[in-house]
């Protein structure tokens, strides 16, 4: 009796080791199949090199011929978030705004619908910081890990896989989902816990709007007094007061090309988010405020699908100038 309790102990024994190999092969195998949510001009190019760099990719998006562009390289489609959560074991997201981003997570058919314990989604998109501390939350309570991996850099970079990657997350969920991240980016900083990413992000993107509304100000300026504006151009892309605002969008002025770079109309999120921290930590920021105001000068304009550097017709506008190149023969 006591040799067959043995063996059955023995076979118990193997069963468990058995399930538990197969269990972590499966994790494994679940961890290489990766979910895409968000296809648009950075998206495509992100999904696409994660899809190179040897993941099985399981892509969505709400434009056909996005998802398209992906199948037609070999990535695989699904026709619901839910589908997409059960069929993947991680999900990556580059979506426009938080309010898409909880429709996708929460809404019906959302990625939580098809979830499972131990999933991680990330949110790749520059979304709300106070929104990403809750969402993760009520991911939390159903099991499912939430990490934020905001990114820096134009389509350009998104195609080479130049990005920066700004990731909010438990250092072990960092260390799982960043051969992910290294295949769209070539610099991936682990900012600290969940929302750490989408703040620093929108830290350099103020910094960044702050620049643009400068330049819409001052350039203006410029012309109204009789600078040459390609010269003025020359100086400010290469002196101590250039910024990447500058070498952006002075160049594009001068000729008088305003729809390059992010709509402004999607944009101004980075405002909206930036009032909401102020407000709710009562921190004041006094150059983010008149920025703002820039902000919505231009859109109150009619500039919300043209670029940052659209907001220099603001200030054209009110001193009856144009920054652009002269004519030939001009003084």
């Amino acid at each position: 009796m006591t040799s067959d309790r043995q063996d059955r102990d023995d076979e118990e024994e193997k069963r468990h080791a058995t399930e538990s190999a197969y269990n972590a092969a499966e994790r494994i195998n679940m961890e290489k199949k990766i979910g895409f949510v968000g296809l648009g001009e950075m998206g495509k190019w992100m999904a696409l090199n994660v899809m190179q760099a040897n993941f099985d990719l399981t892509v969505l998006d709400v434009n056909p011929d996005a998802v398209r562009f992906l199948t037609d390289q070999g990535a695989k489609s699904a026709i619901s978030p839910a589908e997409l959560a059960h069929q993947v074991g991680w999900i990556f997201l580059s979506l426009p705004n938080s309010a898409i981003v909880e429709e996708v997570v929460f809404g019906e058919k959302g990625l939580i619908q098809g979830a499972e314990p131990g999933q991680i989604i990330v949110d790749c998109g520059t979304t709300s910081y106070l929104p990403t501390l809750e969402f993760e939350k009520r991911l939390r309570e159903q099991g499912v890990t939430f990490a934020d991996a905001p990114i820096s850099g134009m389509e350009a970079r998104a195609k080479e896989g130049t990005l920066t990657a700004m990731v909010g997350a438990d250092k072990v969920v960092f260390h799982q989902i960043r051969p992910v991240l290294d295949a769209m980016s070539n610099k991936v900083l682990h900012m600290g816990g969940v929302g750490s990413g989408q703040l620093t992000k929108l830290v350099n993107q103020l910094l960044f709007n702050i620049s643009c509304a400068a330049i819409a100000e001052i350039l203006p300026m410029a012309a109204k007094l009789g600078l040459d504006p390609e010269k003025v151009t020359e100086v400010v892309t290469s002196g101590t007061g250039r910024s990447f605002a500058a070498e952006f969008f002075a160049p594009l002025a001068i000729d008088g090309i305003f729809n390059k770079g992010y709509p402004l109309k999607h944009a101004y999120k980075d405002m909206i988010s930036a009032a909401e921290i102020s407000a709710h930590h009562r921190i004041p920021l006094p150059l983010v405020h008149a920025c703002t105001t820039t902000y919505q000068m231009a859109l109150a304009e009619g500039f919300g699908d043209e670029g940052k550097g659209a907001m220099i017709k603001v200030f054209e506008g009110i001193l009856g100038t144009k920054f652009r190149k002269r004519q030939e023969g001009a003084l």
